[in-house]
């Protein structure tokens, strides 16, 4: 969206003010009152009926998807994780491992580790952080071995890029758009979410790692 943002603002003419956060956070936000244009959300939150009453009514239109990753601190040794018996070895052997347990990421972690059979296993290993900047910072510092999120976020400098998740455990958390069922201003939400999809759009969706619609 930092890069989408200046690029819709010049074509439409008009003005965002995004708010960032993770899925119980955005829930929090949509609920609270505060009024809100449009949401572009991990597709669990809309499976909330508290914080899906607060769009409108009708199917939403995905945006863009991106798989979950595994990173380390540039230099450091790489874990096989090619195979799903590969990968839980590698994180049973890890000291420790970052990531955001309280987000529709961490949700598609936990169903790995539970099919993995290392749920407890892992609960002392985990390094819970607040945001995806925190969750890269702290393996950049060696704060932390290993980092499990979506790939968009893990690709950056300070870090390698291990793998992706094996094929047979991987979780796509998929971003959706739909317009706030209060807004006053439903075209605009409406010529962002048809921006979204545009070739220009995509372009940068693809440029960040993640696979569009």
């Amino acid at each position: 969206m930092a890069g989408l943002k200046p690029k819709f603002e010049q074509t439409s003419g008009h003005k965002l003010d995004i708010f960032f956060g993770t899925t119980p956070n955005l829930i929090k936000e949509a609920t609270s009152g505060k009024p809100f244009d449009v949401g572009i959300v991990p597709v669990e939150m809309m499976r909330d009926a508290a914080a899906r009453s607060h769009f409108a009514a009708g199917p939403t239109v995905d945006i863009a998807h991106v798989g979950l990753g595994v990173t380390v601190r540039t230099g450091a040794p790489k874990p096989n994780i090619s195979t799903p018996e590969t990968f839980k070895a590698a994180l049973l052997k890890a000291e420790s491992v970052a990531s955001i347990p309280e987000s529709a990421t961490g949700y598609s972690i936990a169903k790995v580790f539970d099919r993995l059979g290392i749920t407890e296993q892992m609960k002392a290993k985990m390094k819970a952080q607040p945001t995806p900047a925190q969750v890269v910072a702290v393996v950049a510092k060696g704060d932390a071995e290993l980092a499990l999120f979506l790939m968009n976020v893990l690709t950056v400098p300070g870090l390698d890029v291990v793998g992706p998740f094996p094929a047979d455990l991987q979780q796509d958390v998929v971003f959706t758009a739909a317009v706030g069922a209060g807004t006053k201003e439903a075209a605009a939400a409406k010529a962002l979410v048809d921006y979204l999809k545009t070739p220009e759009a995509i372009s940068v969706i693809k440029g960040k790692g993640m696979t569009p619609g």
